[in-house]
């Protein structure tokens, strides 16, 4: 049955995701596990459909403004569909419910949560940075493999701890591709990130990864959230939630990698 909750954790995190664009994963997954006692494991795999369902509307919502580069999403799910299926792959060999495959979880949980929160932190000075230095460089040289190295390494991170294709996705498409408008690259960005959790999150659902009944209560307080929190934008200072979730997500990560 629908768990309340759950849902009003749901509801939350929808809400700081729909004001912020930070991808569920980064908040929703270290919450089920630190604040519900979830296993790493299923926190992973149950957050994953969550955030791939939750999300869908919005990639549809972007591709009708226009505001999806397809170009950049090939090239993206070029690299990432691999990569997810590596870590599918990698996590099908390990002991079911095994203690192997809770730490390797939780640590890369952990590690990830950390490079989202710099990626936060230092979002602005990257964005000035790759602007100011558009055509030039190592990365304009090889925009189409860097472009698919980048997917890679988010598609098996996203499989590996539901984080990636929020914060660092948007980062890295910042610094790919600096001179692409910024709703385009928010664009982007999510509809890349549809399909790649979708395939991970239904990945762990055969290993039996998933809890159907969580991801139900999850979907009925993020759906709305989401709306809600994307109303309010222009209400909440940007600079105090940014400041605020990088405290919390620094925070999570350094409880999951050191227990």
């Amino acid at each position: 049955m629908i768990e309340l909750p759950y849902s009003i954790a749901g509801f939350a995190v929808g809400v700081i995701v729909g004001l912020t664009g930070v991808g569920g994963g980064a908040l929703m997954t270290p919450l089920l596990v630190l604040g519900f006692g979830i296993t790493p494991v299923t926190a992973v795999g149950t957050d994953l459909l969550n955030a791939g369902i939750a999300k869908i509307g919005g990639s549809i919502a972007h591709a009708r403004k226009g505001h999806v580069d397809w170009r950049v999403v090939r090239l993206l799910a070029s690299g990432s569909i691999p990569g997810s299926l590596i870590g599918l792959v990698a996590l099908s060999l390990l002991p079911k419910a095994g203690a192997s495959a809770k730490l390797i979880v939780a640590t890369s949980l952990g590690a990830m949560l950390f490079v989202t929160a710099l990626a936060l932190a230092f979002r602005a000075q990257l964005m000035q940075w790759a602007r100011s230095r558009a055509g030039q460089g190592f990365l304009a040289r090889h925009q189409g493999g860097s472009t698919i190295a980048t997917g890679f390494f988010i598609g098996l991170a996203v499989t590996l701890s539901s984080v990636g294709a929020g914060a660092i996705g948007v980062t890295a498409l910042v610094l790919l591709f600096p001179l692409l408008a910024t709703t385009r690259i928010v664009g982007t960005d999510i509809a890349h990130a549809v399909p790649i959790t979708l395939l991970a999150g239904l990945g762990h659902a055969v290993f039996g990864n998933v809890n159907w009944w969580l991801l139900g209560s999850l979907l009925v307080g993020s759906l709305p959230g989401i709306w809600l929190g994307s109303q309010l934008t222009a209400r909440i200072p940007e600079k105090l939630l940014r400041v605020s979730l990088v405290a919390v997500l620094l925070l999570a990560g350094t409880k999951l990698l050191v227990g």
